[in-house]
């Protein structure tokens, strides 16, 4: 694929949802108001706290995105800053899947039949091909669009399997930099709050090199085995061990995971299973059994944590890798289902996007702008001469695809992938630009704190005792107003207070505090806040 054609497709995908947009609720915001917390001396940076309220141990990516905050303020606002360092990390998990990709099918096993007289592809130009298609299906993959653009510690984990993958995959040609990256990445891993992801893909791998035919795989043995412990003791270190199993599974849990299985890791599981089919008598080669490993301890997190869609994220850069080995062995007549049903997919859901933005600017049609008032009340459309003219661009980009894919281009081993990757980019795209703004007013804080601020001055402490974290970091940022979220709300010194209340059951106000108003997010019809006064205080 040509380099510059996968770089722009890579930047459409990372670079929207970076920019112009509030953080989102829940875990979005509640990350950033830890990062927040402590690039502004609210906390200790060994004890991150939220209101008070000590945060789960995941200190490296809170660290990384207070230190950004912290660096790059004032030219910055805190929410892009915290976000900068999170899109690398987005932009390496692809760089490393393609890398890890390209190693796996260099080797023997992984090169195609050599043709009786010659013609066949050149082995590194095959494995360029075989990375490509596995970039474009991680990209296709629809469980990493929102996770892979929030501002939180399963980012940073993502990042680090993939350093991981990559490290497994280039140790019979990069030796010490696969043996340093080995341990490092275990430790990033536990460091980032999932210590058994560590240990397990730690375990897995330390089998995967102890079984292999390469001696400098063999070799690296050692360095696994060291970085499971070191991770391990990491873990103990920073108090990151936790019991999050739910063993409670029924039958109908089961179904929901399955659901989300399904979605979540579509397409790509659809290919993986046909590459673990092709080489089911040859599940012990590299190009398999590397990323494998990382699949299976994924789908077992996901599963003992009743169905997580979180602990899924971090086997989608090894089921990327495994569905691009599924691309040599396919006949026309499925590429060719595979295109049809992207085009018209991604096409459909493109144009409805433009639809809702026509109406929601020009009320024709009459009927989406309408509803989008219905479900959020009191929005004011917002018009954007650069967010419609890379919609343009993007929508025009999505148009010559169709049309050379659809043309007689039929030689890329890579076709097959390009009009999935090329319709989750630009749906993506158009979400965040043409429907940034509705979205922004829907799942941020913002309009929530400013009907708060109404009734609060600013600058005042806000108790909040046992409510959730993202309303607690929303106030703190939004406001700004200082929180105290601990448990015993009797006992502090604020002279307000807040809790979430149902809409329709109006609670006793708690004892010494008088309710002076009721408001709601606009786009929840569930639950209100109510808002209290101490008697004491005028």
């Amino acid at each position: 694929m040509p380099r510059l054609a996968l770089l722009l497709l890579c930047a459409a995908y990372v670079l929207p949802g970076v920019f112009g947009r509030d953080p989102w609720r829940n875990a979005d915001i509640t990350a950033f108001g830890y990062m927040l917390s402590l690039a502004e001396g609210r906390s200790s940076w060994l004890a991150p706290a939220l209101g008070g309220v000590p945060a789960e141990a995941a200190l490296l990516p809170h660290w990384l995105g207070a230190a950004f905050i912290y660096l790059l303020s004032p030219w910055l606002d805190p929410a892009l800053a915290a976000r900068v360092p999170f899109a690398l990390l987005l932009a390496l998990v692809l760089s490393l899947t393609w890398y890890s990709c390209f190693q796996l099918a260099r080797t023997e096993a992984a090169q195609p039949v050599a043709f009786a007289f010659g013609g066949q592809a050149e082995p590194v130009d095959y494995a360029r091909a075989i990375a490509d298609a596995a970039v474009l299906a991680l990209i296709a993959s629809l469980g990493l669009l929102q996770l892979g653009h929030e501002t939180t510690p399963e980012l940073a984990q993502l990042f680090a399997v993939s350093l991981f993958l990559w490290s497994m995959a280039a140790a019979p040609y990069r030796v010490w930099p696969a043996r340093l990256a080995a341990p490092a990445s275990l430790m990033l891993v536990a460091g980032s709050g999932a210590p058994f992801v560590a240990v397990a893909i730690g375990l897995g791998g330390s089998v995967v090199c102890a079984y292999s035919t390469y001696p400098q795989v063999r070799r690296l043995v050692p360095w696994v085995v060291v970085g499971t412990l070191a991770a391990a003791m990491l873990a103990w270190a920073l108090g990151a061990w936790a019991w999050r199993v739910d063993a409670r599974i029924d039958a109908e849990q089961l179904l929901q995971i399955g659901r989300l299985w399904l979605w979540f890791m579509w397409p790509a599981w659809l290919l993986a299973l046909w590459t673990l089919w092709r080489w089911r008598r040859h599940l012990q080669n590299r190009h398999v059994s590397v990323p494998l490993v990382t699949v299976l301890v994924a789908l077992a997190c996901s599963l003992g944590m009743g169905g997580s869609d979180r602990a899924l994220l971090l086997g989608l850069p090894g089921l990327a890798v495994l569905a691009a080995f599924a691309l040599p062995t396919l006949n026309r007549s499925t590429t060719a289902g595979i295109d049809w049903f992207s085009m018209i997919l991604f096409t459909l859901c493109a144009g409805a996007l433009w639809v809702i933005y026509l109406s929601v600017q020009t009320d024709v049609p009459a009927k989406p702008a309408a509803n989008i008032a219905r479900l959020a009340p009191g929005f004011v459309p917002q018009f954007s001469l650069l967010a419609l003219a890379l919609a343009l661009a993007g929508t025009a980009g999505w148009i010559w695809l169709v049309r050379w894919r659809t043309g007689r281009h039929r030689d890329a081993l890579w076709k097959s992938l390009v009009l999935p990757a090329g319709g989750v980019a630009l749906c993506w795209l158009l979400l965040m630009t043409l429907g940034l703004p509705i979205l922004d007013y829907a799942r941020s804080n913002r309009p929530l704190v400013e009907r708060i601020a109404r009734h609060v001055p600013p600058g005042q402490c806000i108790a909040a005792p046992d409510q959730a974290s993202a309303l607690v970091a929303a106030l703190e940022f939004f406001g700004p107003y200082e929180v105290d979220a601990r448990r015993n709300g009797g006992k502090t010194r604020c002279n307000y207070l807040v809790r979430v209340e149902p809409a329709n059951a109006a609670r006793p106000p708690p004892q010494g505090w008088t309710r002076i108003a009721r408001e709601r997010r606009p786009t929840d019809r569930n639950n209100l806040i109510a808002i209290y006064r101490r008697d004491a205080a005028r």
